[in-house]
């Protein structure tokens, strides 16, 4: 592939990335005061992150030590995996103490 169609790729793929981010986003600011529907968008991200991971991102690994070595180098010089963290419930209960302490 040559370095053109290469850019016009990436170009493709970060537009469209951003057009999910924004969708996603705008979802949230719409129901903002709805910690079930936060919880259920997070859950969903989650639940696809977990089917990319498992799915796509096998099936396009590497086969050979040179692209993996490629591949390697990218998550590491990009920010190494991609990981969803989950709240802690002692964070949960913190934030609730604090809100109560409040009124």
């Amino acid at each position: 592939m040559n370095t053109n169609t290469e850019s016009e790729l990436t170009k493709k793929l970060h537009n469209d990335l951003q057009l999910l981010v924004e969708s996603v986003k705008s979802i949230a600011q719409n129901n903002q005061d709805d910690p079930i529907a936060i919880l259920a968008i997070l859950r969903t991200l989650e639940s696809l992150h977990q089917e990319l991971r498992e799915g796509s991102f096998q099936k396009a690994l590497p086969d050979n030590r040179q692209l993996l070595y490629d591949l390697l180098k990218d998550i590491e010089a990009k920010g190494g995996w991609p990981y969803i963290p989950r709240l802690r419930l002692c964070y949960l209960l913190e934030n609730w103490s604090d809100n109560t302490q409040e009124l």
